[in-house]
């Protein structure tokens, strides 16, 4: 069947759906909404405001403050514009940075971004070290059990790592594993003071990373370097030198996502 598009719009408009999408474009020009400011845009009732907003909400591409009752954009509105990183084209803009970090730590170094609960890990630069941790690059692995998942977490508002797991429990790998969802929000809260995340054997046994959040435009997470790390190497002496290595790189790649003359 031949879809006819006219100049206002398609012949068969659903209106709903028209609603929903004029609402996922107000989120580009406003940092947040509220019911009254949506019925207004769409000319709508506040009860289907109200009704719009709460199915964003249910699938994620909306969250509400829990004290403002603002809505936000949500992570899988995130997701989507990471996921046109073809345009923006993350991997290669962070490749330098992968390869300084790497050539600094002589470690295997990740670059990961974050896929609703999991991280993707995007692009990876294998250690040369005979005792090394391999490199994993498209894997995908619970956010929680990770150093740059974590790091990421950590520089997401409140809202957004609620609703990313709205359940208690937790899915673990191995015994180390946050569990809950309260153990998270207190480590998160451990990330934000120190600047920087670490992972042992959280995944796996044996194995250790340490990670930090590289953040693009207003001031987001939009992806994480992780340094992996043999547990026989990585003490918290090590861990905290790996994590000055990687601050003046990050911040340094932080600037040019945040730079529009680059992108």
């Amino acid at each position: 069947m031949e879809l006819r598009v006219r100049a206002d719009g398609p012949v068969y408009r659903l209106q709903s759906v028209d609603h929903v999408l004029q609402l996922l474009l107000l989120f580009r020009a406003r940092r947040s909404l509220r019911v009254s400011e949506v019925a207004d845009h769409l000319g709508v009732a506040r009860s289907t405001a109200h009704r719009l907003l709460g199915m964003l909400v249910y699938r994620q591409f909306a969250v509400q403050d829990a004290v403002t009752r603002a809505y936000r954009p949500g992570p899988r509105l995130v997701e989507i514009g990471l996921a046109a990183a073809g345009a923006f084209n993350l991997r290669a803009r962070m490749r330098p940075y992968l390869d300084e970090i790497a050539a600094v730590t002589g470690e295997t170094v990740s670059l990961l971004v974050l896929e609703g609960d999991s991280v993707h890990f995007v692009e990876s630069i294998e250690s040369q070290r005979t005792v090394r941790v391999s490199a994993r690059p498209g894997q995908r692995v619970p956010a929680h059990a990770t150093s740059g998942g974590k790091a990421i977490l950590a520089a997401l508002p409140l809202a957004e790592v609620l609703a990313i797991y709205p359940s208690e429990r937790l899915v673990t790998a191995t015994d180390r594993t946050l569990a809950t969802r309260e153990e998270l929000l207190a480590e998160l809260a451990r990330v934000r003071e120190a600047g920087f995340a670490t992972n042992f054997e959280e995944r796996e046994a044996g194995l250790g990373a340490v990670g930090m959040a590289v953040l693009g435009a207003g001031g987001r997470p939009a992806a994480a370097f992780a340094v992996a790390i043999p547990m026989q190497r990585l003490t918290q002496a090590y861990a905290g030198e790996t994590a000055r290595a990687l601050r003046t790189v990050v911040a340094t790649a932080s600037a040019d996502l945040r730079d529009p003359a680059t992108i």
